[in-house]
């Protein structure tokens, strides 16, 4: 009975060193991706942001592309093909109005932009309706709620 706790123990600890090893050792690279000058962008799972702030999504959710500012200039910006949309212009390109309708229609990925229908830059309707557990209501207060904001911070 001990020898096999034992040895159990045993492919325990070391089934751990080599996953804590793997994660924590640099990822070998192919010469094409390690002398590349274009940075790489790190996909991660969305974090849960509370669905009545429509400013704490757009800093989870949309910043590190489009900026804090919302003027395109993200973290992740240069590793993008397509620069991000600058999202304080959306009323100046619209005559003044803000595409409301429009743009909870891109976030909740209805209607596709070239940016939004790329693999670069996720639709989130999809990702809202994981977060709110399947919960439609939950997605449309986010939708509104994100959309609300983008209409704070247009240029007059």
């Amino acid at each position: 009975m001990c020898s096999r706790i034992g040895c159990l123990a045993t492919a325990l600890v070391l089934a751990l060193s080599i996953s804590l090893a793997a994660q924590t050792s640099p990822i070998a690279t192919s010469p094409t991706t390690s002398q590349s000058s274009k940075s790489q962008i790190k996909k991660v799972p969305a974090p849960y942001t509370s669905p009545s702030s429509g400013k704490d999504m757009y800093i989870a959710y949309c910043a590190s592309c489009h900026g804090q500012d919302g003027m395109g200039n993200g973290p992740a910006a240069p590793a993008l093909k397509t620069r991000p949309t600058d999202l304080t212009l959306l009323a100046v390109k619209n005559d003044g109005k803000f595409p409301d309708s429009h743009i909870a229609e891109v976030i909740k990925g209805d209607k596709l932009t070239a940016a939004h229908g790329n693999k670069e830059m996720p639709v989130w309707g999809p990702v809202f309706l994981t977060l709110g557990h399947h919960d439609t209501a939950q997605v449309q207060m986010r939708i509104h709620n994100l959309t609300t904001y983008l209409e704070s911070i247009q240029q007059k």
